[in-house]
């Protein structure tokens, strides 16, 4: 598929998404959070893609943000209406992806670019990074779920003060906090991304989409994270992925997993 503002390329399984808007710091306008679901939802759909990366182009920008002058005279309801259906459509599905998305966050990752990187399953980042929720300092609040996952990853009160302060803290702090896995030099990022993928592209796909359920169930109201992770075990046991595996492991070779 043609897209205008991303790049999507699949090569040994592994499908990298780069948000290719450099004049405007690869800020998210609607046309861009469209063009992100379907690339995200056809790496899913894709029988081969075990992980995605999710980057920005250039060495400036992860995403800076969101693309204010869309919604600058927006009312109450159409504000609603652009939180609601952009969670719904990229940053929950991000999240919910059953294929594992690591978010190579280069540049600076502001705003709504944090946000995606947090739906992302992990996230690294390049030692110029730099994070911040800023919306306050705009009059409004985050609202493609940065008021929730930010504490989950950091701690409510390193979050309370990320947000009210609107500042930005560096990639070694994100570090500090739990909010990246590792910082590499910026040459280096997408090589580390990759390294990463090509790791968890070994294992069972089948069983990671199950892992993701169970640990997802773990930070949603009304959702218990113990009984999910004892439903989503015991489909496990009737996979191939669990036959070859464990069949893999008592003939002390290699597993070489269908992914069903």
């Amino acid at each position: 598929m043609n897209y205008k503002n991303i790049l999507s390329e699949t090569q040994n399984g592994i499908t990298t998404i780069t948000i290719n808007r450099p004049e405007k710091l690869n800020a998210l306008n609607r046309a861009t959070i469209k063009e992100l679901h379907l690339a995200f939802k056809a790496a899913d759909e894709h029988k081969k893609v075990k992980v995605v990366i999710i980057t920005g182009s250039g060495e400036k920008a992860f995403v800076a943000g969101a693309d204010i002058s869309e919604f600058a005279d927006f009312s109450v309801a159409q504000g609603e209406q652009l939180a609601a259906e952009g969670q719904a459509k990229l940053f929950d599905f991000v999240a919910h992806l059953s294929t594992p998305v690591i978010a190579a966050v280069n540049g600076f990752a502001l705003g709504g670019g944090l946000e995606l990187a947090m739906a992302a399953h992990f996230r690294i980042a390049s030692d110029n990074a730099k994070m911040g929720l800023p919306e306050v300092s705009l009059g409004v609040i985050p609202g493609y779920g940065g008021t929730q996952r930010l504490p989950q990853l950091v701690g409510k009160g390193r979050a309370m003060e990320m947000i009210m302060t609107a500042g930005m803290i560096d990639a070694s702090t994100a570090l500090q906090y739990g909010l990246v896995n590792y910082v590499t030099p910026q040459p280096e990022l997408l090589e580390l991304a990759n390294k990463l993928a090509d790791k968890i592209s070994r294992n069972s796909s089948v069983a990671i989409a199950a892992a993701i359920a169970a640990i997802n169930a773990g930070y949603e109201d009304g959702e218990n994270g113990f009984d999910e992770e004892i439903t989503q075990f015991g489909k496990c046991f009737g996979t191939a992925d669990f036959q070859e595996g464990t069949q893999a492991f008592l003939e002390k070779r290699k597993a070489n997993f269908p992914g069903k």
